[in-house]
């Protein structure tokens, strides 16, 4: 069933889309001047932004299955194979710690989740399953992790409350983090990349290996788009009555969440893959194939550029708050000069990407 596509542009412009589109939500021109859909909802809801990890995730699944595919059809996976998959866990979740560090590299106040840490947590566990599950096996998976984390968020009370609640810092997850996570959580007493959110956000990275398996069946490429349209559009709609009871809820990474998302991702995907691999329309695809080709590379750059786009100060301020103010005084409505700005910066980090996409360099981490 399984064969070798020839490389997906369509895949390579969604990994770099998501990841501007990471920058530009991650680093607005004001904290303060912000679109709605721009924001993370502050709990239960979906925003735009709120769709940008599990999408990178659901990429990452997809990833898995067209890098590993062929090693399950050959001699079967190596402890090599293995090896090389631990290491670049350990790198992507090290990238994590530096940027958590950053820049005043404090041990005393270390957070040891964040968005790669969950990264390198779900490619490494997907990465394991894709080479030794079946697909039956790894849908198995997602259903029982799925109904396992609903009925322990609303069934199981919170031991330091006394009764089952879904509230900010009151919910089984946030007391568990508060009992075994170390160091400082990212919201002082529960952490959106915490303990026991981590299971259901491996789920949505399997969801990306099962369209990516499907990716490399010998079925048409219209039947490719046929079943990510038809899965993505009754996932999406399953996730959304799930929510009717179980809240989505990015913080939480709820069940419903997961099925809203990975939906949305699969939804895209298929489109993507028609207009770009079937219909050959790649006109304004190449900034998202040049993002894609350095996605975490460019990520871990935006961090960095930040110091001195955002921090370093030109006079009484940063040169974000200089512009935006110089923007607002002239007349520009005060969310959309944040959003320039924003834009401008997601610029910037355009050119080093370009440079390593010309030259043909590629950071795997």
């Amino acid at each position: 069933m399984i064969q070798q596509p020839g490389r997906l542009i369509s895949l390579d412009a969604m990994r770099g889309f998501t990841i501007a589109a990471m920058i530009v939500a991650n680093f607005p021109g004001s904290e303060e001047f912000v679109y709605f859909t721009l924001r993370h909802t502050k709990w239960n809801g979906l925003s735009f932004t709120d769709l940008i990890a599990p999408t990178f995730l659901f990429i990452v699944g997809v990833s898995i299955a067209l890098a590993y595919g062929r090693k399950r059809t050959e001699d079967g996976p190596t402890g090599e194979l293995y090896r090389k998959i631990v290491i670049r866990s350990l790198k992507i979740f090290a990238v994590g710690m530096f940027l958590n560090l950053m820049p005043d590299f404090d041990f005393s106040t270390i957070r040891w989740t964040g968005t790669l840490h969950r990264i390198a947590i779900v490619f490494l566990v997907c990465a394991f399953l894709f080479l030794n599950t079946t697909w039956k096996q790894q849908v198995w998976i997602c259903a029982i992790t799925l109904v396992a984390y609903w009925l322990a968020m609303t069934q199981i009370p919170t031991p330091d409350v006394g009764k089952v609640v879904l509230e900010p810092g009151q919910n089984l997850a946030a007391w568990l983090d508060r009992k075994y996570l170390p160091g400082r959580m990212w919201q002082g007493t529960w952490d959106p990349e915490g303990i026991l959110s981590t299971f259901p956000s491996i789920v949505t990275g399997i969801t990306g290996m099962l369209a990516g398996r499907w990716m490399l069946s010998r079925a048409s490429p219209t039947e490719k788009v046929s079943y990510l349209m038809t899965t993505g559009f009754f996932t999406a709609t399953a996730g959304y009555f799930w929510g009717l009871t179980f809240p989505v809820n990015e913080n939480l990474w709820t069940s419903s969440f997961v099925l809203v998302t990975s939906g949305f991702a699969a939804l895209l995907l298929g489109a993507l893959y028609f207009l770009i691999d079937v219909l050959g329309y790649k006109s304004g695809t190449k900034p998202g194939v040049i993002f894609g080709a350095n996605a975490i590379a460019v990520y871990v750059l935006a961090d960095i550029f930040a110091l001195f786009f955002y921090r370093f100060k030109f006079g009484n301020l940063p040169l974000n708050e200089q512009v935006v103010s110089g923007m607002i005084d002239i007349g520009v409505q005060t969310e959309l000069a944040s959003l320039l700005y924003a834009l401008f910066f997601t610029g910037i980090n355009f050119i080093p990407a370009y440079g390593l996409y010309t030259r043909k360099i590629f950071i795997k981490l």
